[in-house]
């Protein structure tokens, strides 16, 4: 979230960005109206703690010198009451302000495109163009079905809709999207992370708005903690707390997890497929860096992101968010969406961010000069690949007329070099011999004697 003395300071910017957003500005005026009650209610805690701390020496001082002290011992007794009520309304009056500051999103970056939904989002990039076929096509899941390598009947029985059973060689092409992906972000010299798999309430409160995670998230029972919905917040938490020495920035991580997510009122989640689903595998890239760096580290994430895409040659666009579809934690993103021929639309399967200090705020995650001046970090991420999506854009995109799927170039080193998944099997044919018919000698004729 943003730091109080920073809106204060900043009052004008705040607004024009929640305007933009096309949010309520009585957010920012219940804030700062909080914060005001707040800080009157701090001034008279600090002037009873001093008072407590100066009677305190006032006591010991007269006690030594023989002087009457039950006049301060008066006062003295008086103030414990009087701290105790008002410490409990600043305690109350600060969870206030907290649940406030929440709701007050980050500022937006410059030239961002203004509008109130994703109707106004901006196209900056097409890559590719969509295969022209020469049949009708079929989605993944008629694919996936027929070949047997698609399972969602078994997987409604065991777990519930939104799951599935990848099997045989799409499992298999799976593990190989992985391995691509991790070979590809380790030659750009990230640092691979395997993070746990559970986050507590901190540090998914500090990732982005709670309550909006709340609907996506898995609760673990009893416990302030919830499975991941990506390991893009476990990355962030781990530097909880921590000041970076400034010539180790910018940090520059990817992580591989699996990732859970309810998806309460997603479009589709009660149907068959692999396009929303309760649980997927995902790489994801996240780097801290300075402000002045952030720009330059952004389109780093983006490319890292586009040429995993390219190099699988499916067809794409980038699209960056409007001020009304970007999400309170971000001052900037945009998504890449593939082509699918099935339902002739560009869908998403990346998310790139830029967070500004907003994260870092929460946590206290700050650099350090070599002068010894602190300040916070930025952060930003972006989906390397998330890969049951990407499973369903290579399905559909290189199915072939037979039902058969070309598996991409750079994935057949990963698959023991298999080049097409389901290729129908020759016929063996059978060549007819003729039989041959054995010439049986006719019997000598008897002479006549």
């Amino acid at each position: 979230m943003l730091n109080p003395r920073f809106i204060k300071d900043n009052e004008k910017e705040v607004r024009n960005s929640i305007k933009k957003r096309d949010l309520d500005e009585k957010i920012l005026d219940s804030f700062l109206v909080s914060n005001k009650e707040y800080l009157k209610v701090k001034e008279k805690v600090d002037f009873l703690r001093h008072e407590r701390n100066t009677l305190s020496k006032q006591i010991n001082k007269a006690k030594k010198q023989g002087k009457d002290i039950k006049e301060l011992i008066h006062k003295a007794k008086k103030i414990p009451k009087d701290l105790e009520f008002l410490e409990t309304e600043l305690r109350t009056l600060n969870e206030k302000q907290k649940d406030l500051l929440k709701k007050i999103p980050n500022i937006l970056g410059k030239d961002i495109p203004i509008g109130k939904d994703e109707s106004k989002n901006k196209v900056i990039k097409k890559h590719g163009k969509p295969k022209k076929f020469s049949f009708k096509v079929k989605n993944h899941i008629e694919l996936g079905e027929k070949l047997d390598i698609l399972d969602f009947d078994s997987s409604s029985k065991t777990s519930g809709t939104g799951f599935y059973y990848l099997k045989g060689d799409l499992a298999l092409l799976n593990q190989a999207l992985i391995a691509f992906a991790i070979n590809h972000m380790s030659k750009k010299k990230y640092n691979y992370i395997e993070t746990p798999l559970v986050i507590n309430k901190k540090i998914a409160a500090a990732a982005g708005d709670l309550d909006a995670f709340k609907l996506a998230l898995y609760k673990i029972q009893d416990e302030d903690e919830y499975l991941i919905p990506t390991s893009e917040h476990t990355m962030l938490g781990m530097f909880s707390g921590k000041t970076i020495s400034e010539e180790k920035l910018p940090l520059k991580l990817f992580s591989y997890s699996m990732c859970f997510r309810k998806e309460i009122g997603s479009h589709g989640i009660n149907e068959k497929g692999l396009w929303r689903t309760h649980q997927f595998n995902k790489i994801e890239q996240f780097i801290f860096c300075k402000s002045r760096d952030s720009k330059k580290y952004y389109l780093e994430l983006r490319k890292n992101s586009e040429e995993i895409i390219k190099a699988l040659k499916l067809p794409y666009r980038i699209l960056e968010s409007c001020s009304g579809d970007l999400s309170t934690w971000k001052m900037k993103g945009e998504d890449i969406e593939i082509y699918r021929p099935t339902t002739k639309k560009y869908e998403e399967v990346s998310s790139l961010s830029n967070c500004g200090i907003y994260q870092s705020n929460d946590l206290g995650i700050k650099g350090i000069n070599k002068k010894g001046e602190r300040y916070l970090l930025y952060t930003l991420n972006n989906t390397v690949i998330a890969t049951s999506r990407i499973l369903v854009c290579i399905l559909e995109n290189y199915q072939q007329k037979d039902g058969s799927i070309k598996v991409p170039v750079c994935l057949q080193k990963y698959m023991n070099g298999l080049k097409v998944i389901g290729k129908p099997k020759k016929k063996k044919t059978v060549k007819k011999t003729k039989k041959k018919v054995k010439k049986t000698k006719k019997p000598k004729k008897k002479k006549k004697k």
